[in-house]
């Protein structure tokens, strides 16, 4: 059973930066897809960015973060990061990480399809930018 664990959500002005991390643990071996969505309230959920998770950290943004959003991996520790530069009032929303199991290969993780198939999901980070 897979478990997320996100982190580093908070408040901020406008043109600032955040860093929000999350710790996956119980995936069956090490090639994944994660990513992290979005949602405002009264708005429906935003895809942002997902990487499949192995030697190359291949990775997709949708256009919200094209440009000043940047996912990364920490292998070792399961761990994924969602870095977002030049955070906008618009970015205001919960954030939250998702993953799915070996069944998504990049093919189909690296597409905007993906945010309909990830299988877990975290409970989720607020970002509020003024």
């Amino acid at each position: 059973h897979v478990q997320l664990v996100e982190s580093g959500g908070g408040s901020v002005q406008a043109g600032g930066s955040l860093r929000l991390s999350c710790a996956a643990s119980g995936f069956a071996s090490g090639e994944n897809c994660m990513g992290w969505f979005r949602q405002a309230p009264g708005k429906e959920r935003e895809g942002v960015a997902t990487i499949f998770l192995g030697e190359d950290g291949l990775t997709f943004y949708t256009n919200v973060a094209r440009g000043r959003f940047i996912i990364a991996q920490d292998t070792a520790k399961n761990t994924v990061f969602l870095q977002m530069n030049s955070l906008k009032p618009e970015d205001t929303a919960m954030y939250y990480c998702a993953a799915a199991d070996t069944r998504f290969g990049p093919g189909v993780c690296l597409t905007s399809r993906m945010f309909d198939l990830f299988q877990y999901r975290g409970q989720g980070t607020q970002v509020t930018v003024s």
